[in-house]
């Protein structure tokens, strides 16, 4: 199966916040909508993506605020991603390479769509 059908059972929405949103919007966000990270956007382009390991490792571990720190000073900026061609086999392997726990979706540099692990751990 590719990411492209598990997209279209389960949809594309993905929450997205500008690096300049403060930490706690964001977690405030992520809270609201139940998920565990978001991508990160400027100009429609991805350029992190924030979850809930950053701040924990990032804000917490580090004594930071989080009314003033910035997503763009926390936010994973080496984001690994998938295309929806690919195949969820892969998309595991790849998040299991890169201990990441969600995998943004894009297509021709467009974001449209993310999984996560529990996504992919459904099909199985």
């Amino acid at each position: 199966m590719r990411i492209s059908k598990l997209l279209k059972t389960k949809g594309s929405q993905v929450y997205t916040v500008s690096p300049d949103t403060t930490v706690y919007d964001a977690l405030k966000l992520m809270a609201e909508k139940e998920i565990g990270a978001l991508v990160v956007v400027e100009s429609d382009i991805m350029v992190g993506i924030f979850s809930e390991r950053d701040y924990a490792r990032k804000v917490i571990l580090k004594g930071r605020n989080s009314l003033a720190t910035l997503v763009r000073e926390i936010m994973t900026t080496k984001v690994v991603y998938a295309s929806p061609r690919k195949k969820i086999r892969k998309c595991i392997a790849l998040m299991i390479k890169h201990h990441v726990r969600h995998l943004p979706i894009l297509q021709d540099e467009k974001l449209v769509g993310i999984i996560s692990i529990e996504d992919v751990l459904s099909l199985l």
